[in-house]
């Protein structure tokens, strides 16, 4: 007889079986909060534009246009070893990745924010849960994706010009590194531009603009790579392309985010603080100019240059901007004024974006103004460019309070929107510099008469700026400059005054 065979089986050992769930649900729980990071949005915008037709007929277009240049490329040069046609090549590589780059991605993105607004989809996105800023930041990276595949597909092309001799490997990459931030600018401002009207005239008239932006974007983009092209090795050595180069990539750094910000707070809903994020932005982008100018100005030997063109430009840039930021409605919900205090400048309200607005144009004049008078070569004839940088704020301040003022003098409050208070503003500044011109020909004086121009922002400001060799001292006086400055703060001061009481009412009622 066979011996009995023992049939019980033991049990499994625990601690394997639960290290292994351990990993598994480790496993899982990593995947489940790396697929939570990730914008599922990304995805669907990705799919979806790899399956349109636009792409795919511009993807073979680029490539067959790099492959006919490649080829004429090898005909050119096959006899000739040591000629130099890297730089003419590269170029016209750069031209076929330009077309799609800076002006089909940036489109795109527009028109695919516009459809879902214009197709009333966009409150099913926002009910998903995602947020504004998520759905805009999948708009952007999924685009940007797709920008990618194609300068994938560009690259060995480009590659190839560097072995056709003429053009450095380091100043490629350069040229592709500027190229991808003036691409991913483009793309924030297209989106951004997705929100700006609401109505069917509105947007007809920013896709139009838009497109004639975009083409203008696309010439001085292929513009300033055919420059640098040209320049070759010297963009890599020549200092004052450095800075030239530095200041445009913080522009178009903080300007993207000042973008972004801007059009997410104008989706956002009414009982948010849909302020904070493109305030916030405004505040950090005039800190990081003042730091960038105090920095340029000091390592260029305290050069009086230096300041006159932060302080010049940087406050044209400001009161650009500030035209968006005083453009909002009296009031704010009802939740959010617990927290609201005197100094609570991102706060919804357009009292609180006007006092930010004239807090940044007055402090970015101080600063720009002191530096002019602490710099080592300040000569008598540099005299009047300091009274501009103070005048140009001046001026900035004043006719922001005008359209303030204007857009809440119409009852009952039809001009106090955002899209009124930029057009009044827009009117206000066009019609003062070119009235005072023409009355002073009619009248029978100069057309840039100091006085009759003293509130001109254009040309006021070219006065304040302007020297008289005859005379030897500059063309307006002090005293006037004060009076401007004093006619803005006074201006100011009644506006302050005119929303905080118009934010009470609105409140008490």
């Amino acid at each position: 007889m066979s011996a009995p065979v023992d049939t019980a089986v033991s049990p499994p050992a625990p601690e394997p079986a639960a290290s292994g769930s351990r990993r598994a649900v480790g496993a899982e729980s990593w995947s489940e909060r790396w697929g939570d990071r990730l914008n599922p949005l990304v995805v669907k915008e990705v799919r979806q534009g790899l399956r349109t037709r636009v792409f795919w007929v511009c993807f073979g277009l680029m490539l067959l246009a790099c492959l006919l240049v490649s080829l004429v490329a090898y005909v050119d040069t096959r006899e000739s070893a040591y000629a130099r046609h890297g730089q003419g090549y590269f170029f016209a590589f750069f031209v076929c990745l330009g077309l799609a780059h800076f002006f089909v991605i940036p489109y795109s993105a527009y028109r695919s924010l516009a459809r879902e607004r214009e197709d009333e989809t966009w409150v099913l996105l926002v009910l998903t849960g995602l947020g504004p800023r998520r759905i805009l930041r999948g708009k952007v990276v999924s685009f940007l994706v797709q920008a990618a595949l194609y300068a994938s597909a560009a690259g060995p092309f480009l590659l190839f010009s560097y072995f056709l001799n003429g053009i450095a490997l380091p100043t490629i990459l350069v040229v592709l590194a500027l190229g991808g931030a003036w691409l991913v600018f483009l793309t924030v401002a297209s989106v951004c531009a997705a929100t700006l009207a609401d109505g069917r005239l509105g947007r007809a008239f920013v896709h139009f603009g838009l497109l004639a932006a975009l083409l203008l974007s696309l010439l001085q983009g292929l513009g300033g790579v055919y420059m640098m092209t040209e320049m070759g090795d010297r963009v890599l050595r020549d200092e004052d392309v450095h800075y030239f180069v530095g200041t445009v990539l913080m522009l178009m750094l903080m300007d993207g985010w000042l973008l972004f910000e801007a059009a997410a707070s104008r989706l956002a809903l009414p009982t948010e603080d849909y302020t904070r994020g493109p305030r916030l932005a405004v505040g950090v982008q005039v800190l990081c100019g003042m730091l960038l100018g105090v920095v340029v100005w000091w390592l260029e030997g305290r050069q009086h240059q230096v300041a006159e063109m932060f302080g010049l430009l940087g406050g044209f840039h400001l009161i650009v901007v500030g035209m968006f930021v005083v453009a909002d409605v009296d009031g704010q919900a009802r939740s959010l004024r617990a927290a609201t205090r005197p100094w609570s400048v991102l706060r919804p309200g357009a009292l609180r974006g006007f006092r930010w607005m004239v807090f940044l144009l007055g402090a970015w004049g101080a600063l720009f103004w002191g530096l002019e008078y602490a710099s080592a070569d300040s000569p008598l004839k540099m005299m009047s460019l300091r009274m501009a940088t103070l005048a140009m704020p001046a001026y900035g301040i004043l006719f922001l309070s005008l359209a303030v003022v204007l857009s809440r003098m119409v009852r009952p409050d039809r001009l106090a929107t955002p899209v009124a208070v930029r057009l009044l503003f827009v009117v206000s500044v066009a019609l003062a510099s070119a009235l005072p011109p023409l009355a002073a020909v009619l009248m029978g004086f100069d057309g840039d008469d100091p006085i009759l121009n003293l509130f001109n922002p254009v040309v006021g400001i070219a006065n304040f700026s302007t020297y008289d060799y005859g005379a030897s001292e500059p063309k307006m006086a002090w005293e006037l400059l004060a009076f401007v400055v004093g006619v803005a703060l006074l201006a100011a001061l009644g506006t302050d005054r005119m929303l905080a009481e118009r934010e009470q009412r609105a409140h008490a009622s």
